[in-house]
């Protein structure tokens, strides 16, 4: 989500997913993590107790990024109906207004002089000289609604253009070497503005019928606002963390993407919490899904198994809770992760992206900001925690296991490595120029380090090979060669290591190995 902080205003306006421009080699459903927690169901002693002190990391997220996460319940089940576009159709406004007063925007122009022109200056001038006859109050639009819809932009007020006046505000923008640096966007008239919002929104990926319903959107509120035809709003009274009223995550509503039983989901939703999060690093918003065990006891420490690919792997979560209700696992806190609702990746690049490219950007997002910002509301037992990934995620954990010791905060003691096409890396390095021993060395973990003190556990499908036959190339290992020369690297270095062949193609064994993964490292 963009933040854009106008004159005694916040304005904040929905990020879309950065686009990458790297090209997905292949990828399939997969990703994971667990956690575990001794229950009454219990007969044997778990390895950790839950009398263990839960783990304490450091979080290293900016202030921008703590403000946008929003813990609430699961709306994964939710329905959402599209925005009208229809121009021709009576659309209501609601506008939520804010004080401000006139003493403290003088005060502001006066201590940011070297930000105006003489003529803007002047120009500020008159414009507050006109709010200040109306008295010490003034009111600002501060949240505008269309037929119950947040816009994500700000009105301009009515006296912005007045006397050839322009509209400006204060946000934050990233130059080419990736650092924040402070802009002030100025528009001479309505009109420009409109054509600035749908090249940033453009830019942002959006598709055409939303830009056009937003900007006939916003062309609506502006119109009412001037001729006062809106219902006003008592202050604070929007809640702006409403998905319902979110007008990109309703108007690119993707929940039908996800895969899961529906009655299962049901069945399990009162112990799910749902989680926004934004990570200035990547650019990115994702969803996060905490699955709390059966008699979860918040004064009590437990594990987390934490899958990626959340759009696959939460629907799993149903049946590993019920191993833990059934008394066959101890309690653990499942986690899984992925993008926000408003996003789409059907061809799986952004995936690829993220996972396999930009791979050490969600390490550190993980490692440093979603993970520590979960371990300050929820007991855990990092040391006994679980990251799982699968095919371009087994890419991502097999990077996150061997350069764990480069970080301050250590979030895993266990990792699953699950079918990695450490050959999609291959291609991608190759096409940059980047040397392959980087990843076939482990990158240069044991160089660092006599021993890894973390646990694997290595798998794949004995059958899953002609699955990408296609893309191998010319001196590619494939899956299961790279799998097997993994394992002996492994064993070279005495690692505590699991190693298993599934019959089965890519992916269609993950749901039994997470089921027999909880079992097996988590047991009651």
């Amino acid at each position: 989500m963009k933040k854009t902080v106008t004159l005694l205003l916040l304005l904040a306006m929905t990020l879309s997913m950065t686009a990458c421009a790297g090209k997905q080699e292949s990828s399939s459903q997969t990703e994971s993590s667990l956690t575990t927690a001794q229950t009454e169901n219990c007969t044997a002693e778990p390895r950790q107790t839950q009398l263990l002190s839960p783990t304490k990391l450091t979080n290293k997220m900016t202030e921008n990024e703590l403000q946008f996460v929003n813990k609430h319940e699961l709306t994964l089940l939710d329905e959402f109906e599209k925005p009208n576009a229809d121009p021709n159709t009576e659309h209501k406004v609601s506008i939520e207004f804010i004080k401000g007063d006139t003493e403290t925007t003088r005060k502001y122009l006066d201590d940011n002089r070297d930000m105006f022109t003489d003529e803007e200056y002047d120009h500020e001038l008159r414009k507050l000289q006109k709010r200040e006859e109306k008295g010490s109050e003034d009111l600002f639009p501060s949240t505008v609604l269309v037929d119950g819809y947040i816009l994500p932009w700000l009105i301009p007020a009515e006296y912005d253009f007045y006397d050839g006046g322009s509209y400006w505000f204060i946000t934050t923008e990233y130059d080419e070497n990736g650092e924040q640096k402070e802009a002030r966007p100025t528009f001479s008239s309505f009109e420009e503005y409109l054509e600035y919002v749908r090249d940033i929104d453009t830019e942002w990926g959006y598709s055409e019928e939303l830009v056009d319903t937003e900007i006939m959107y916003l062309q609506i509120a502006y119109d009412a606002l001037k001729s006062g035809d809106y219902e006003t709003l008592p202050e604070g009274s929007v809640d702006r963390s409403d998905e319902s009223k979110n007008f990109y995550n309703v108007f690119n509503n993707y929940r039908n993407d996800w895969e899961y039983d529906r009655e299962a989901v049901e069945a399990i939703k009162d112990s799910v919490d749902e989680i926004r999060i934004y990570d200035e690093e990547m650019g990115k918003e994702f969803t996060v899904h905490v699955t709390l065990p059966p008699d979860y006891d918040k004064d009590k420490t437990y594990p987390v198994f934490f899958l990626t690919d959340g759009i696959w792997r939460f629907g799993n979560c149903p049946e590993l809770r019920k191993c833990m209700e059934n008394g066959e696992a101890a309690p653990v806190i499942l986690v899984s992760l992925y993008y926000s609702y408003d996003v789409t990746d059907p061809d799986g690049e952004m995936r690829y992206c993220d996972l396999v490219i930009n791979r050490e950007l969600l390490l550190n997002f993980i490692t440093d900001n979603l993970m520590p910002y979960l371990c300050e509301n929820y007991n855990i037992d990092c040391g006994n925690s679980t990251l799982y990934g699968h095919s371009d995620g087994g890419v991502f954990t097999h990077n996150a296991l061997f350069n764990s010791d480069k970080y301050e905060n250590q979030p895993f003691g266990h990792y699953i490595i699950g079918s990695p096409a450490l050959w999609g890396l291959k291609h991608y390095n190759e096409y940059e120029g980047i040397s392959n021993d980087i990843y076939m060395n482990d990158y240069d973990y044991f160089d660092r380090n006599e021993k890894l003190d973390k646990t694997v556990f290595l798998c794949a499908g004995s059958q899953e090979d002609p699955d990408y036959a296609d893309n191998y190339r010319e001196g590619d290992d494939t899956t299961l060669e790279g799998v097997a020369k993994l394992k002996e690297r492994l064993e070279s270095h005495n690692a505590e290591l699991t190693y298993k062949l599934y019959e089965s193609h890519h992916y269609q064994y993950i749901p039994e190995m997470l089921i027999e993964y909880l079992k097996e490292t988590y047991p009651c």
